[in-house]
């Protein structure tokens, strides 16, 4: 089994010189940056965080703060 390269072959390439080099004006334009390219979706904006996860989080801390200033006021006594 013969193995084939996905490569184009250098000596049959349009726009190279010889030894492989790329005369200036043969070059490709920059690409753009993906955030550019991308489609965006007209209902797909972010919001940041709803009022309900951050109750909860703040409902957990105030919790958890609470219960170890009880601990630690027990172990004092």
């Amino acid at each position: 089994m013969s193995h084939v390269s996905p490569d184009p072959d250098p000596e049959h390439t349009t726009g190279l010189e010889p030894g492989g080099s790329v005369p200036p004006g043969e070059t490709p334009p920059a690409e753009s940056s993906l955030p550019q390219a991308a489609v965006r979706e007209p209902g797909a904006t972010q919001r940041g965080w709803a009022k309900a996860p951050l109750a909860l989080i703040l409902a957990l801390v105030v919790f958890f703060a609470a219960f170890f200033l009880v601990y630690a006021l027990t172990l004092i006594h």
